[in-house]
């Protein structure tokens, strides 16, 4: 919006007194006027209402999928600005790559709830999934009770109001393109901005897991196999050892399969 605006108007005047309202928008003082940017809540917390004009024209642009930003100063609602988030052509895809893992995909978002279906329906959540107009400070709060209700919640975010989301979560997914707070909050830090790559993740940790548990399986049977023969006096003590050193090498070989995974394309 500012690169648009110096566009068209050339130099813009530095703001005073700014100051962000979680989750509802900024407040600041321009050229000695006292100005609001943000959602209508924020505007009505200072008693400035919109004009029917304003209202209708929030109310159309939520109905097309925009998210509705009202512009007053002075205390008067003076415009409405429309914005819309570009959807991924690779957010579908991931999406599926994830209810494919046997994960159950939700969008948790402080957008309106109109915008947050038809972004849902553009990459195929369901609606009973989406969960919109989430203050952030009660972002942690639903994740707590997702948790509580048993399920294990990976969280993937790339901005300042989810950072404690992501502290929360089972598995915190900060996305590398998103902010520093997000990715100091978060488990795993994904150098692509691509919700592919979460997918990719995922599939990278339980194959890493499987290694593990086949190791410790393996590791485990050399030794209770061989060790008690061999103290019993039934096997060679040589044998025995070169078994031992044996589920080593299997320990480090079977590991090293990791270096095979690729990224899904």
């Amino acid at each position: 919006m500012a690169d648009g605006a110096r566009t068209r108007l050339g130099s813009l005047p530095a703001p005073e007194d700014f100051a962000n309202v979680p989750g509802l928008g900024v407040r600041g003082v321009v050229e000695g006027h006292a100005v609001l940017v943000g959602r209508e809540r924020l505007l009505a917390e200072r008693d400035v209402r919109l004009p029917e004009e304003l209202r209708q024209a929030r109310e159309n642009a939520e109905a097309a999928g925009r998210t509705a930003i009202v512009v007053a100063w002075d205390g008067a609602a003076r415009a409405v600005l429309e914005v819309a988030d570009a959807v991924k052509e690779t957010s579908r895809e991931a999406v599926a790559r994830l209810r494919a893992l046997g994960l159950t995909p939700m969008l948790l978002t402080g957008d309106n709830r109109r915008v947050a279906q038809a972004v849902a329906g553009e990459v195929g959540i369901a609606a009973e999934d989406v969960i919109a107009e989430v203050l952030p400070q009660d972002k942690a709060d639903i994740v707590k009770r997702l948790q509580g209700e048993g399920r294990s919640v990976a969280m993937v975010g790339d901005g300042v109001n989810d950072a404690a989301a992501l502290a929360q979560a089972d598995l915190g997914l900060a996305m590398g393109t998103g902010t520093d707070a997000a990715i100091e909050a978060g488990d795993l830090t994904l150098v692509r901005g691509d919700l592919r790559a979460a997918a990719d993740a995922i599939r990278l940790a339980r194959r890493t897991l499987g290694t593990i548990r086949s190791n410790l399986f393996w590791a485990f049977a050399y030794n209770v196999a061989a060790l008690p023969l061999a103290a019993a006096g039934l096997l060679n003590p040589m044998i025995a050892g070169a078994a031992m050193a044996f589920s080593s090498v299997f320990v480090v070989g079977n590991s090293l399969r990791l270096r095979s995974f690729r990224a899904a394309d």
